[in-house]
């Protein structure tokens, strides 16, 4: 680092000006865009930003600072900070320091190396996080922050640049001017990830498809990820002749490499197509504070890394140009370092987050009034007859479980203009099950559309489109399937409103069909029984609902969440359960259900009980083990006399502890049944632990789980789910059992 600093200060101590001055608006290439003003400006954004690189490994050294991911090598990034609008939304590269500085340049009042400063020492000041991480972020320039260290950003940045021209077909408003575009930043390594490969598929496939996706990928090649060389005209081999993609490769001196951004921006915006900016940089002084490059890099390789630090070639550019006097940059250089260490011994002084409270709180808001006002939306019923038809669904005789749905669905369609429903299969054909059946041809392609077979591009989307304001409904066809797209809600979706300390929200309700019991058909990929992936996630609302009335004010509930607080919430369907009519046996209709009333929802912490004024026995499950449970129910009471109340758990995350809790008073005794896979898949060690831990004294717990195993084909699968009889001889042993033996899993 200090080599680097030396080599600066050298070159400008020495360094003769040019006998040929330039003024201040002169300019600096052939094209005139680049004038002698602005590329100071550059320089000292440039500067500035080396200035904080360093400070973060001093405040490091001092114990006082926890990030030291630098910016320096990669400084040309502030001419595309500088080219873009702080209107054009940017999802950005971790470095990103320089691009920063020339991009909040623009906003009147604003303190870039302050702010990057209060979170490196993760001070609750810290406007972008609140001090829960070091991230580039601002509300402002219209930067959401994330920490995306493997492109997995680029999907939404795509998302975002479709959802734009799809809001202005919708003709909702975004808060965007009518030319902005969408950029994002990664690494060359970065690039051979499956998800950047997944995001620039999917704008190519989008631009193919005649939609507009004005997105602009910058790729800074700095030919090395970690100690991984990237070989030498890899990225332009990979993306320079890509249809549907336009290529362009910024290298060389200031101008030239301004030239090219400006041009690349222009084609973006006027194209309304997704380019690739591929822009040369290097890697100074390792990958981190951590790093030492010495273990895979010589020092001769290290030298010649250090002789391409952009400033310095920047700083030769501009004194050869007479663009500026070796004493004017020295000056600029100094004065960014006396600020900078005006600004660490100020941010150290900050307070830090001190409570588990104040550093989950942006993670999960929720208040049920806002909740269930959001939820009482609706059109008038003139507009729905005229939409639905002859019979409101409120009318119509008990349905499935799909019918209710499609209706709920409907509904949300008529009274939220700002709702997309979208995934594989969803348009024409109505969804594989048929539960969107109709919607596409009632509310149009515009509103209701088919995506490319990719669950991340899915939740990409649906992250674009969340960012500006409209609510998706992204359907994932099989709850198996969400594994190979799982990072777009645990990595990013979800980390969103705690990294942005409730700033920026994706709001989005993801229907996902799942779980088993088909009969044997399908085999594992469309029988998935664990949910433990998604109850892992933080902030993530988990509900599944069981018959159709209760799935409608699940959604409902859903719904109002993500446009209310900007939650993310996963809805499981029962695919087993879509069409099922009966309960107890064939043709009795006791799976069918009424559409509910307008003003019903279930929001987290409510449940449904079954035989509530039952008390030998609490029979705790959701969705197929549900149905088993009300089955075992019916036979524990004919066999045995003792009577089970049954809860429908409706939430699995948040689970309704106080409500499992109140019933298990009352009955003394709980079984819970669980149709995901014994470990870690769905919520029985998570409801036994509850209740042996903080539940009412004297308890007796157990439980029926499926094994751990995925879901054979055929009549092989009721050997590893749970079945009707496991319950039901589960709950005679319970019933047996006396108080010396409290928990039996």
């Amino acid at each position: 680092m200090e080599v680097v600093e030396r080599q600066l200060d050298a070159y400008l101590e020495r360094a003769q000006p040019s006998q040929t001055p330039l003024a201040a608006d002169a300019p600096l290439s052939t094209s005139g865009s680049l004038d002698v003003q602005r590329a100071v400006a550059l320089f000292e954004d440039q500067v500035l930003s080396r200035a904080v690189d360093v400070m973060a490994r001093e405040l490091k050294r001092q114990n006082q600072g926890y990030y030291t991911i630098s910016s320096a090598g990669h400084e040309q990034n502030a001419v595309v900070g500088a080219l873009l609008a702080a209107t054009d939304p940017c999802f950005l590269h971790y470095r990103s320091g320089a691009f920063m500085m020339s991009r909040l340049r623009q906003l009147g009042g604003s303190t870039p190396a302050f702010d990057t400063l209060l979170g490196m020492v993760a001070a609750v000041d810290d406007p972008t996080s609140g001090g829960r991480h070091k991230v580039w972020g601002s509300r402002a320039a219209w930067v959401p922050p994330q920490t995306s260290t493997i492109a997995s950003h680029l999907p939404k940045a795509v998302g975002t640049a479709f959802a734009l021209s799809r809001a202005r077909r919708l003709h909702l408003p975004t808060n965007l001017p009518q030319g902005a575009i969408v950029a994002c930043s990664f690494g060359d390594a970065s690039a051979n990830h499956a998800t950047a490969l997944a995001g620039i598929n999917a704008a190519r496939y989008s631009a193919r498809k005649g939609n507009p996706t004005p997105v602009l990928f910058v790729c800074e090649d700095n030919g090395i990820g970690i100690s991984v060389d990237t070989p030498k005209g890899w990225i332009q081999d990979t993306y320079g002749t890509l249809r549907h993609l336009h290529y362009f490769d910024a290298r060389g001196d200031l101008a030239e490499v301004w030239e090219t951004v400006r041009l690349a921006v222009i084609t973006c915006r006027t194209a309304h197509a997704p380019v690739f900016l591929r822009l040369e940089t290097v890697r100074l002084w390792g990958h981190a504070g951590t790093d030492l490059e010495t273990g895979y890099r010589s020092l001769e390789e290290i030298e010649a890394v250090e002789a391409r630090d952009p400033i310095l070639a920047n700083a030769r550019f501009l004194v050869e140009r007479g663009a500026a006097h070796p004493a004017a940059l020295r000056a600029l250089v100094q004065s960014a370092r006396e600020r900078v260490q005006a600004m660490a011994e100020e941010v150290v002084k900050r307070p830090k987050l001190r409570s588990r409270q104040h550093v989950v709180a942006p993670l999960a808001p929720h208040d049920p009034e806002t909740v269930r006002r959001e939820a009482a939306r609706r059109v008038s019923d003139e507009v729905r007859r005229a939409s639905f038809g002859a019979n409101l669904p409120e009318a119509m005789k008990k349905r499935t479980f799909a019918a209710q749905l499609n209706a709920a669905l409907w509904d949300a369609l008529l009274a939220r203009p700002n709702v997309l429903l979208f995934g594989e299969d969803v348009g024409k054909k109505g969804g594989v099950y048929g539960l969107t059946m109709g919607l596409a041809k009632r509310f149009g392609a515009a509103r209701v559309f088919d995506t490319l077979l990719d669950e991340t591009t899915i939740l990409g989307v649906a992250q674009g489109a969340g960012h500006l304001g409209l609510l998706p409904v992204p359907e994932i066809q099989y709850l198996a399937y969400i594994h190979n797209a799982l990072d777009q809600l645990r990595g990013e979706a979800c980390s969103l409103s705690f990294f942005s300390n409730g700033q920026f929200q994706n709001p989005m309700v993801v229907r996902i069909a799942g779980l088993a019991y088909q009969k044997g058909f399908g085999g594992h990929f469309h029988n998935d029984d664990s949910v433990g992936a998604l109850r892992d996630i933080p902030g993530l609302a988990l509900c599944v609902g069981s018959r159709g009335d209760r799935a409608v004010k699940l959604f409902r509930a859903a719904l109002a969440m993500a446009q209310a607080h900007g939650r993310v919430v996963a809805f499981l369907e029962p695919i087993a359960l879509y069409h099922e009519k009966d309960l107890h046996s064939a043709g009795d209709n006791g799976w069918l259900s009424e559409y509910p009333p307008a003003d019903e929802i279930l929001m987290p912490g409510d449940v449904c009980v079954d035989h509530p004024d039952a008390s030998d026995l609490l029979i705790v499950s959701y969705a197929n083990g549900l149905r088993l449970a009300l089955r075992a129910a019916k036979r524990l009471e004919a066999e045995t006399g003792a009577r089970a109340r049954v809860l429908d758990l409706c939430w699995l995350n948040p689970l309704p502890s106080e409500a499992i809790a109140q019933h298990a008073a009352a009955c003394g005794r709980v079984l819970v049944v669980d149709e995901c896979r014994a470990t870690a898949g769905g919520v029985a060690d998570a409801i036994v632990a509850e209740l042996a831990e903080r539940g009412p004294a004297g308890l007796l717990l157990s439980s029926v789980r499926a094994a751990d195993s995925y879901v054979p084909l055929g009549p092989a699968a009721d050997l590893v789910l749970v079945q009707e009889e496991q319950i039901l001889e589960a709950a005679k042993g319970l019933l047996a059992r006396t108080q010396s033996a409290v928990v039996n899993l």
